[in-house]
């Protein structure tokens, strides 16, 4: 999976915002703020990549076991697929 190529993080004043382009920009009306956590996932979601890595690098990277990490992460994904931000 990975984020489409119509969506990108950007840091504006301290806070990790994401911004749709193109058509996608016309129909999405709200904005959207990441978390330090939710951040590092969305980077390495700019590379295709499979929910098992994501979980490890989260595993790696703070300081939280593998259950927490999974709901985690598929509460990410599920979110971001209600938005549209994600291809499987």
């Amino acid at each position: 999976m990975k984020i489409k190529a119509d969506f990108y993080m950007k840091e504006v004043a301290g806070l990790n915002v994401v911004v749709a382009t193109g058509d996608t920009a016309e129909n999405m009306n709200s904005m959207i703020n990441l978390n330090e956590t939710a951040a590092f996932l969305w980077r390495q979601l700019e590379s295709d990549t499979t929910k098992e890595e994501l979980i490890k690098k989260l595993t790696q990277e703070y300081d939280v076991d593998y259950e927490r990490a999974s709901t985690s992460v598929d509460n990410f994904i599920k979110k971001l697929d209600e938005i549209g931000c994600i291809s499987f």
